[in-house]
């Protein structure tokens, strides 16, 4: 089948693509390279250009004929959504509609969209379920909570069919060492730690110790970049067989303080690296832990990498020899 992924430069979306190819499937990336990699691509055919250009999306639709989208291209940072939230609100979900706009137009009614636990805001409970109450605590969270919306919306009046992946905290490296995770600046846990332990930053600094919580530390939910790249092929898989619109948590249940994580990138690294205990940051909940039974129980997602050693590893590996 041919696909159509915006955002397929980047550190999820290339592992998908990755995915898609080796099985023989027709991709094409639609990537503007603010944030993405060229050398990510995997050699799938890349378009540069921004999902909010509403003619190049246009054309793009109309000379492909994709049969499904898959739509990553999103900013993702909290702490900059907070500091810079209109930007925010224009790039994830004002482009968003003009993608959404353009596939009704063209005729495509199929897509996976990107979302993130970041829509529950504070959990009343956990592990999570995808029918907890949506109280996003920042405007990214808002941001794919809006765009949840409209997909919801959009399915009633226009005959769109989605699956929304709600990720918790994508982790790890493809174990081929082919690609992995490269934000600037870099802002996620596990490769701050790699970078400190690799002797590239002074330091780590942790963001709270007085959370309720074992050690005090936030807990959260890795799940390894290679099993959600599997989810996103079920769930293609699943709107390619007439399936309805779903929602789907993606993680696997376990929880990981902070302090936790640090001592396994210790352990996998043998690096006794510098850990800076910092005042908490605002927005950050205690802890973010999935419930993923529908995603195994409607799609039969297998996870092949539940484990935060396996995750490190493939990370560390990556930063070892990362390749852009």
């Amino acid at each position: 089948m041919k696909v159509l992924i915006t955002g397929g430069a980047g550190y999820i979306g290339a592992q998908v693509v990755r995915s898609l190819m080796q099985r023989g499937d027709d991709v094409v990336v639609l990537d503007n390279l603010s944030r993405g990699h060229r050398e990510a691509v995997s050699g799938a055919r890349l378009v540069v250009a921004d999902v909010g250009d509403r003619q190049a999306v246009r054309t793009l639709l109309a000379d492909e004929k994709p049969d499904a989208v898959m739509h990553f291209a999103a900013f993702i940072e909290v702490g900059e959504s907070v500091r810079e939230p209109l930007r925010f609100y224009r790039n994830n979900v004002f482009h968003a509609g003009v993608l959404l706009e353009e596939m009704m137009a063209a005729g495509v009614h199929r897509l996976i969209f990107s979302s993130t636990a970041a829509v529950y805001g504070m959990p009343e409970q956990s592990p999570i379920l995808e029918t907890q109450p949506l109280n996003p605590i920042n405007p990214y969270g808002w941001t794919k909570r809006m765009v949840e919306q409209m997909l919801a919306d959009l399915s009633v009046s226009a005959g769109l069919r989605y699956v929304a992946l709600r990720y918790f905290n994508a982790a790890g490296a493809d174990p081929d060492g082919r690609i992995g995770e490269s934000h600037q600046p870099e802002s996620h846990l596990i490769p701050l730690a790699l970078k400190t332990a690799a002797g590239h930053r002074p330091a780590i600094e942790i963001f709270g110790t007085d959370y309720p919580t074992p050690d005090g530390t936030c807990v959260r939910d890795y799940v390894h970049v290679s099993d959600l790249a599997d989810a996103h092929l079920l769930a293609l898989g699943h709107l390619m067989d007439g399936g309805a619109s779903e929602i789907f948590n993606c993680g696997y249940g376990n929880g990981y303080s902070v302090k936790h994580v640090v001592e396994m990138v210790r352990q996998v690294t043998g690096s006794e690296f510098q850990v800076l205990e910092r005042e908490r940051r605002v927005g950050d909940p205690a802890e973010l832990v999935a419930d993923s039974g529908k995603l195994v129980r409607t799609l039969g997602w297998k996870p092949r990498f539940n484990d935060l050693s396996v995750i490190v590893e493939t990370a560390w590996q990556w930063e070892q020899n990362r390749r852009y």
